[in-house]
């Protein structure tokens, strides 16, 4: 289907085909015109279905139409988002789609100076994107007024809630008018996003343009069984051997992915991490080398990968399997974006293969295990599997991977 007819201003279909867009996905087809016609929607979509643009575009269009309010430069769309990265690319959506028109629009986000992101409020902006740490600190501040918003959008949802912000989510909501659209987007959908859903929407739209929970169809998935001391040599050998240039890998910890890239680099193979505990600058200037294609691979951790989108990734490297099996998702959906294959490989040593069974529980599919040779685990060493299978140490390991999620970001 066309943009032209999703009843969108000329303005924004121009700017839409800038961008390259021609024909809108199944998220844009069935969000577009739900959230035109006003209704609240919950929205199930994988990563790089579109579902920015499904929320973008026809908040555009309703602000290009509503009559200018008393303070016609209030914050009258608000976006929150789980992570700056993923502010910064919600941002840069919403600056390419309006280029076309007078709608002002700002980002908000912790780890950087809030001078600046008070100046631009002040200056006045319709929309504002934010993260909810740093949207809390304005407020209290007393540089931002709540009380013109007519449309809250929750973009992934429920890393929102993994990372531990239901609490500052609570504290927004008591500042925002009870008459509003409320629009809810998230790539898994499960018992918590549906309790979050009954406080949060009045008799929504679900919308889903996939089987809930699925992995996106057109990455191929393939898990190497391998001992957990030869899991960085193997990394390497793959990089090198099959001459990839631009790979994403993922490790559980901000020490494991910093340790990782130290010693790919001693392999000759010229990578970088990103992380919660660098700086922004840091984050970005790590960022901005992999997409330019000065370091092949870029070590990140999962909280610090929420807002990656390179349409063009193809591959993703699983160094170790997320305690958050529904992470596993979003992970391997950094790759076969905007309908391009990608490649998922994950590096299972034998006492992860519990890790491995909560993801095809949630996938609802089996993933084949292989051997690479050269590389197959060596069954005669002693692992502590036991421990790891008992259901106290998964939900141990579990609490342990939110509660060093929580509160990290802002």
């Amino acid at each position: 289907m066309n943009f032209s007819n999703l009843a969108l201003s000329k303005a924004l279909v121009t700017a839409v085909k800038a961008a390259g867009y021609e024909q809108a996905t199944p998220i844009q087809q069935q969000a577009i015109p739900a959230i035109l016609a006003g209704k609240d929607i919950m929205a199930g979509a994988q990563t790089g279905t579109g579902k920015t643009a499904a929320f973008a575009l026809p908040l555009l269009e309703l602000l290009t139409q509503q009559a200018q309010a008393t303070q016609p430069k209030a914050v009258r769309v608000l976006v929150l988002t789980p992570t700056r990265e993923l502010a910064q690319q919600v941002y840069k959506s919403f600056v390419r789609y309006a280029e076309n028109t007078e709608i002002n629009i700002a980002v908000a986000y912790g780890g950087v100076s809030i001078n600046p992101q008070v100046s631009a409020l002040n200056k006045g902006a319709e929309v504002l994107i934010a993260t909810p740490g740093r949207l809390l600190d304005l407020v209290i501040s007393g540089s931002l007024a709540l009380t013109q918003v007519q449309h809250l959008v929750f973009d992934e949802a429920d890393r929102m809630l993994d990372m531990g912000f239901k609490d500052e989510i609570d504290r927004i909501l008591n500042r925002l008018p009870l008459k509003r659209q409320t629009l809810l987007f998230s790539a898994t959908l499960d018992d918590a996003i549906f309790k979050l859903s009954k406080t949060l929407l009045t008799e929504p739209e679900l919308i889903e343009v996939s089987e809930r929970n699925t992995a996106a169809t057109q990455v191929e998935q393939i898990v190497y069984t391998v001992d957990s001391d030869r899991k960085r040599e193997l990394t390497s050998h793959l990089i090198g051997a099959k001459n990839w240039r631009q790979v994403l890998i993922f490790t559980r910890t901000k020490i494991g992915a910093d340790a990782l890239a130290k010693e790919m680099c001693k392999d000759g193979i010229k990578t970088q991490s990103i992380h919660g505990d660098k700086s922004q600058g840091a984050r970005e200037k790590a960022l901005a080398d992999f997409k330019a294609g000065n370091v092949r691979a870029l070590v990140a951790t999962d909280v610090a990968a929420r807002g990656i989108d390179i349409v063009d990734l193809q591959y993703v490297i699983n160094y170790e399997l997320p305690y958050i099996a529904e992470d596993y998702i979003h992970r391997i959906g950094r790759s076969g974006r905007a309908g391009k294959a990608g490649l998922a490989i994950s590096l299972m040593s034998p006492d992860e293969e519990w890790l491995l069974t909560a993801i095809e529980k949630v996938l609802d599919t089996r993933l084949l295990q292989q051997w690479l040779p050269g590389y197959e685990p060596d069954l005669t060493k002693t692992t502590d599997n036991k421990k790891n299978r008992r259901g106290g140490s998964k939900k141990h390991a579990r609490a342990q991977a939110l509660s060093g999620n929580k509160k990290k970001r802002r």
